[in-house]
């Protein structure tokens, strides 16, 4: 899962992530095949880095942070 319902749409599309509501579940999520390298790798180039990282059962949970800029075109050239 890399998002939920109010993540940025550019961004999600540039992560290649697909938006889907889980049953049950009373809000959408958006989610990738990738593996988390290559999220993570995708996220880099888009300017955030990981600050922390955690694990919760068999779950792994990455915190990343971007300075903000006046530019707000994050996407990589």
């Amino acid at each position: 899962m890399v998002g939920d319902e109010h993540s940025d749409p550019n961004l999600m599309n540039y992560l290649g992530a697909t938006k889907r509501n889980m049953l049950g579940n009373h809000f959408w999520e958006y989610y990738v095949q990738d593996a988390p390298r290559i999220v993570l790798d995708k996220l880099e180039k888009c300017g955030y880095r990981v600050i922390s990282m955690t694990g919760v059962g068999q779950t792994l949970v990455w915190c990343l942070h971007k300075e903000s800029t006046q530019n707000s075109n994050y996407l990589p050239a």
